[in-house]
């Protein structure tokens, strides 16, 4: 199965840009579903956003609506996420998984990076 892992963390003063990859290597990254989660201390894992195996579609969870940008790179094995306008509330461990289904339940991505820690300060 394909192997992954995420990148692009850091600590960022609120209202700055962020850009994780998420690099993926064994199995053919193209045919998976691909997506972006989150996990903030004391919380439920939290969908962010996903795309589609050709990226034409993407969908958004309602934090990442509007600021959050999921993007894919079939040719270099690699999945984006651009974040812009980043509040304090956006810290937290982001995550990116393969599923063979589309879908925003965490429950059905098969393999997951080991995410990367994304630090919003006031």
């Amino acid at each position: 199965q394909v192997q992954l892992v995420a990148s692009g963390g850091g600590l960022v003063q609120a209202g700055g840009s962020l850009r994780l990859s998420c690099a993926a290597s064994g199995r053919t990254f193209s045919s998976y579903y691909m997506g972006w989660f989150r996990q903030a201390p004391g919380k439920e894992r939290e969908f962010v956003a996903s795309i589609t195996l050709n990226g034409g579609t993407t969908v958004y969870g309602d934090s990442a609506k509007g600021r959050f940008t999921i993007s894919r790179d079939n040719a270099k094995d690699t999945l984006y996420l651009q974040m812009n306008s980043l509040k304090p509330e956006d810290t937290a461990v982001y995550s990116c998984a393969a599923s063979s289904l589309w879908s925003r339940e965490p429950s059905l991505y098969s393999v997951w990076g080991q995410g990367t820690q994304v630090t919003v300060s006031a």
